[in-house]
């Protein structure tokens, strides 16, 4: 999965987390709202019946400390009167008398009190129980859709690491064919000039076979070496104040042969405006030189290239290859390319995957455009932030 599908996938969680807690925490406001209402209608009716019954109930102590001293003291009660008394002694002295609770009635006596006293401390349990209830019920609630909703993004990942993997093992498949073939193809012409099998007429259509076949398998493995380096963690930006235009330019002078050599016009619109960026040099020109090598090899023989740039926005279109718009929602992702068949001419699937990675890295944006017009069939536009 790409960085930019983490990043999303954590706003994601984020948001998610966010949004549950407030919705909890105000579901649990509202119980509490509703309890205080139920205690209060509660408390009318049981005050009347202890008034009736002239049972007195006191007690002290903050609150964890009266649970454990009720629980000590229901406990103690289930025991023989003679040492049940004995225990709650211990019990207070141990604890404090400002920690006792003391239910008294000339109505309750003798065995009916121990009663009476476990069904007021077992009342007043179930109320601090309901109390709490909300609480307990929200946090169990909460972790029991941060549980679900984490198990869920690891399935996502998971599915989405697996396309990754095979998406990538494809395509090394594919490169190690593109790689296999000219290097036959080297070993076979080599083999035959060594063994002086070529006519002196045709050994310098060998030599330049030799040498096209060469430089391919260069830039196969050229790219291949900077996806996974760009891919590591340690990877890192070595930015520095840089123009943009004289980048451009130089980028596009670089390749000015190889534009001659297809017989593309070259319609470059740069401005002359300063435009200062903080930029790796190195990168920027790889990210650059691969979207003009991208417009050389599917650019149309005898056709144009638009290299434009205006307020931080660099432009390049061609009028060559269309490209359907089903896998221009993909044509960023690593390891994609249109050409279904493993030709030469179908490039590696990288060139546009790392020029991506490169512009994120910067902290602007690579953009697809299959309606920039002009006559142009399509359009990648680099947004630099400034």
């Amino acid at each position: 999965m790409d960085d930019k599908n983490k990043v999303g996938t954590r706003k994601s969680l984020k948001w998610f987390l966010i949004r549950r807690f407030l919705i909890i925490m105000f579901l649990i406001y509202v119980s509490e709202e509703l309890i205080a209402i139920f205690y209060d209608k509660l408390s009318t009716v049981i005050s009347a019946a202890l008034a009736n019954w002239h049972i007195s109930v006191s007690a002290g102590g903050n609150p964890v400390s009266f649970t454990l001293q009720m629980l000590l003291y229901s406990m103690a009660t289930l025991l023989p009167s003679t040492i049940s008394g004995y225990v709650q002694g211990i019990i207070g002295k141990w604890m404090g008398d400002s920690m006792r609770i003391a239910v008294t009635s000339p109505l309750f006596k003798g065995r009916w009190g121990i009663i009476l006293r476990i069904v007021v401390i077992v009342i007043l349990l179930i109320t601090l129980l309901i109390s709490l209830l909300p609480w307990l019920l929200g946090a169990f609630y909460y972790y029991w859709i941060v549980t679900k909703k984490v198990n869920e993004l690891i399935e996502e990942e998971k599915a989405q690491q697996l396309v990754y993997d095979q998406q990538r093992n494809l395509l090394l498949s594919d490169i190690a064919h593109d790689i296999k073939t000219p290097l036959t193809t080297l070993c076979g012409y080599s083999k035959a000039l060594q063994d002086d099998l070529v006519e002196e007429a045709k050994q310098r259509e060998y030599l330049e076979a030799i040498h096209t076949k060469s430089m391919r398998m260069n830039e196969l493995l050229t790219l291949l070496f900077e996806y996974i380096k760009m891919d590591s963690s340690g990877f890192e930006l070595h930015k520095e104040i840089g123009e943009v235009g004289e980048l451009l330019r130089k980028c596009v002078a670089a390749l000015y042969t190889d534009f001659e050599e297809k017989n593309i016009t070259l319609d470059i619109n740069i401005s002359e405006e300063s435009m200062p960026y903080q930029m790796d040099k190195v990168q920027m020109t790889r990210a650059i030189t691969n979207l003009l090598n991208n417009t050389i090899r599917y650019g149309r023989e005898g056709g144009s290239v638009l290299v434009h740039l205006e307020d931080y926005v660099i432009t390049v279109a061609d009028d060559g290859m269309e490209i359907d718009r089903e896998f221009a929602e993909h044509i960023f992702e690593p390891f994609r390319r249109a050409d279904k068949a493993r030709s030469t001419v179908g490039g590696s699937g990288l060139g546009l995957s790392i020029a991506y990675k490169i512009v994120q890295m910067h902290g602007g944006e690579l953009l697809l455009r299959l309606d920039y017009g002009q006559g142009y069939t399509k359009a990648f536009q680099i947004l630099l932030k400034d």
